[in-house]
């Protein structure tokens, strides 16, 4: 029978006797405990017969899967080797079997009423022995499977061919392909290791080793240096021995893992420790692993690949968020320069319809008059640098002002303050702002030589503002006092900045104003208005 398919029955076969052995020793423990409980007295003396053969029953258990997993006695014939398996196996657990029926039969003769436990259906005592007998039966059952698994007989059991079992067997190993005894020489993606031990000859062993599968490798002699090392360096792998003198290794790791810097490095720890606390805690600590020496040189590097792939993959993850980080404060960005800083935070907490209604605010209007005669004489790529010119002017004096710019339309901008939060001051925000609109323009228009000059309306009252839009948003305000502000700027005179009456109130005595008197408003009828006086 070919060697890794007689491994791979072998361990079929451990599974299979292994876990009705265990589950009588469960099954027993749990019905000593109740008997005790129970004051079944009586019990006892046949629970502990069947306590000392299931003792017997495992410990044999335990030799012979110990045998099946790994070459027997060569002085140990076949037949003398089912003659044990046989015998030894069968004595305790005939002698399980014997002492759980007189048990089952005791208690359906007593009918557990002299204790008060009239209970309706099978008493859960008697349940568990019921159960602790199947148990040895499906036991009892395997030993034939056992002998026959292990030398190829062609039997049955229990009426059932064992070639389905086989066949299982024998599928999962197609399955799984073996391994290759040739190490990779070329590799796509080579990483830097690095290997610490005190050890020189474990040093050397593991340095070739990596360095011949094509990986670029540092060696550290003590904690100390590999700590050092380190701190200088990035490192994709860390090859770590637990026992070392001054700074031992499950220290070394402790310190990697809490450094925020070092935390990502995989570590796997390879140890002469191989108890079971030793690698828990390891694990516990952050280690990626655990291997003990001495190490299987396959599986040391199939470790190190899936360490190493586990590590590349969080490394992209990392890189994949950062870039959508990078990305989010770009859009971010873009969306300040569209909307009001509160507004992006809402749309960012969710909230679908943004509407508000202000009770009182103040909006601006700047028109640039003679701009779109000049506009004619001027190319186009001028005329847009020239405009987005003195629309960043304007921006940077809104900032400045703490008012927030609506839009532009054409050559007229539109400004706003008291939105979209309420600012007590508005007006005089706005009244701030206007003038220096007015010389931004000015200073241009001396500058190049052009005859342009702004006209300024401005109103205050109640609006509603929010968002339109779904994927070209636009934060706006609409109401009358939107229409009359435009008016106002109709209205007005080049180079002068004419306010409404209720601007003027809003002002409180804070601005020097002239007054215009009272005039005939497009669609708003007569309204008496002023000029804001500036320098």
């Amino acid at each position: 029978m070919d060697g890794r398919l007689n491994r791979a029955l072998a361990a079929y076969l451990r599974q299979e006797v292994q876990a009705p052995a265990t589950a009588i020793a469960d099954f027993l423990a749990m019905v000593i405990e109740d008997a005790r409980r129970l004051q079944f007295d009586h019990m006892l003396s046949d629970l502990d017969r069947m306590q000392s053969a299931t003792t017997r029953l495992n410990a044999f258990v335990q030799t012979l899967i110990a045998d099946s997993s790994s070459d027997r006695r060569h002085d140990e014939s076949s037949d003398d080797f089912n003659r044990r398996l046989r015998h030894d196996l069968r004595t305790p657990l005939n002698a399980v079997i014997g002492y759980s029926e007189m048990l089952i039969e005791d208690m359906d003769e007593q009918g557990l009423e002299t204790k008060g436990l009239e209970t309706k259906g099978e008493h859960p005592l008697r349940a568990d022995v019921a159960k602790l007998r199947q148990s040895a039966d499906f036991l009892l059952a395997q030993i034939d499977a056992m002998v026959t698994l292990i030398h190829g007989e062609a039997i049955a059991l229990d009426g059932e061919s064992l070639a389905p079992r086989k066949n299982i067997v024998v599928d999962i190993l197609r399955t799984v392909q073996p391994l290759r005894d040739d190490a990779p020489q070329h590799r796509e993606r080579a990483a830097y290791i690095l290997v610490v031990d005190d050890n020189a000859s474990n040093r050397d062993v593991l340095a070739r080793r990596l360095t011949r599968e094509g990986h670029q490798v540092v060696t550290a002699a003590d904690g100390a240096g590999a700590l050092d090392l380190v701190a200088r360096e990035d490192f994709d792998l860390i090859l770590l021995d637990l026992i070392m003198p001054e700074i031992g290794g499950f220290e070394v790791l402790r310190r990697l893992k809490s450094d925020d810097r070092t935390q990502g490095i995989p570590v796997i720890v390879i140890s002469a420790l191989d108890e079971l606390d030793s690698v828990v805690r390891c694990i516990e600590a952050g280690a990626e692993d655990y291997l003990s020496k001495p190490f299987d040189p396959v599986l040391l590097r199939t470790r190190i690949d899936s360490s190493l792939e586990k590590k590349w993959l969080r490394d992209r993850e990392k890189q994949f968020i950062a870039d959508l980080e990078t990305e989010k404060r770009k859009t971010e960005a873009l969306l300040l320069n569209i909307l009001p800083r509160s507004i992006v935070k809402r749309l960012n907490d969710g909230e679908a319809v943004i509407a508000d209604n202000i009770a009182l605010s103040t909006i601006l209007f700047c028109d640039l008059v003679g701009f779109t005669a000049l506009s004619q004489k001027l190319t186009a790529d001028r005329t847009v640098d020239f405009l987005g010119k003195i629309f960043a002017t304007f921006d940077r004096l809104a900032a400045e002002e703490g008012v927030e710019k609506i839009k532009t339309i054409g050559d007229a901008y539109m400004a706003a303050a008291g939105v979209p939060e309420p600012q007590p001051d508005h007006a005089l925000r706005i009244a701030r702002l206007a003038p220096r609109m007015l010389k931004a323009v000015q200073d241009v228009a001396d500058e190049t030589g052009l005859d342009l000059r702004a006209r300024i309306g401005i109103h205050s009252g109640p609006i509603v503002a929010g968002v339109i839009g779904t994927h070209k948003f636009a934060y706006d305000v609409w109401g009358d006092s939107v229409n009359t502000a435009s008016r106002m700027e109709s209205h007005s005179v080049s180079g002068r900045i004419q306010i409404s009456a209720a601007t003027h109130e809003a002002l409180d005595g804070h601005f020097q104003c002239e007054p215009r008197g009272v005039i005939d408003i497009k669609g708003k009828g007569l309204m008496e208005t002023f000029f804001l006086l500036h320098e």
